[in-house]
């Protein structure tokens, strides 16, 4: 409360990836700020809010992106509704963060603090700042499956890359280290391993005096280079588009993916179990 900042932590159960349940709460939590105008009940009352942040209490990860297994399972059925609900629903999120939740004085802070793949690459970007510490790494690997990130990431990346690297990078389906990408001018701060929060924290003391003017900054950004719902939504179009074109290699991969991804989160649980 003192400097009006909120801590907004994914914590899922399973693959940390945007699951529908998880887009359905981050829907519900993030439009009472909508509602409010960029106020949060605190101690009873309104409080305005300056800073939002976003991180993940899921151990070495952010977010792993889109929800494979259910990807592959509507794909195989030919339910294009289903996935043209689920890249609205990802839209319906992800806006609202570009857009500051309608709250111009709203700074948006992405703490990344593990692997952001997919679409929680796209969600770090959506933040006006993101702090990654050094052991993060960060890319857009659907092409590894025929497929390309279609929430956000050509609009983001672009603005603060250009339109030539982010689709490079888009089309080499690389997954980068936090200061790679940092040398590249897509993260903002880099921070030590497990001193993230601390980094945030630094950076809203230090620049508390100077809020105002920051907030500008990024609100020119968006006059500059704006990102509007239509495009978002005709790019999540051509998206549904491409996914119902895949073949069953490209769906063998996925799956693929999505077994490791569950081999991966196995061991993160037997060894926090060995540790306790």
């Amino acid at each position: 409360p003192e400097t009006g900042t909120i801590w907004s932590w994914f914590n899922p159960t399973g693959t940390p990836c945007f699951s529908l349940g998880l887009l359905n709460d981050i829907r519900a939590h993030d439009s009472m700020l909508e509602t409010n105008k960029g106020s949060v009940p605190h101690a009873g009352v309104l409080r305005k809010a300056n800073y939002y942040v976003v991180g993940s209490k899921t151990p070495r990860v952010f977010n792993l992106g889109g929800d494979l297994a259910l990807f592959v399972l509507l794909i195989k059925s030919r339910e294009r509704e289903a996935l043209a609900h689920y890249a609205k629903l990802c839209i319906d999120n992800i806006y609202p963060r570009i857009r500051n939740y309608g709250c111009p004085t709203l700074t948006t802070i992405s703490l990344v603090q593990g692997d952001a793949l997919g679409g929680g690459f796209e969600t770090a970007l959506s933040s006006d700042l993101i702090v990654a510490e050094e052991s993060a790494q960060l890319g857009l690997p659907e092409i590894l499956f025929n497929l390309f990130p279609g929430m956000g990431a050509f609009s983001l990346l672009s603005r603060r890359i250009g339109m030539r690297a982010a689709e490079d990078l888009i089309t080499s389906g690389r997954i980068l280290p936090a200061a790679k990408l940092h040398e590249m001018g897509v993260v903002d701060v880099l921070a030590g391993d497990g001193e993230g929060e601390a980094a945030v924290r630094q950076w809203i003391s230090k620049n508390q005096k100077r809020r105002n003017g920051f907030q500008a900054v990024f609100q020119a950004r968006q006059h500059v280079h704006p990102i509007e719902r239509e495009e978002l939504d005709r790019i999540a179009d051509v998206w549904v588009d491409a996914a119902l074109r895949l073949d069953d290699r490209d769906l063998k991969m996925m799956s693929r993916i999505v077994r490791s991804q569950m081999r991966r989160m196995d061991g993160h649980a037997s060894a926090a179990a060995q540790a306790n």
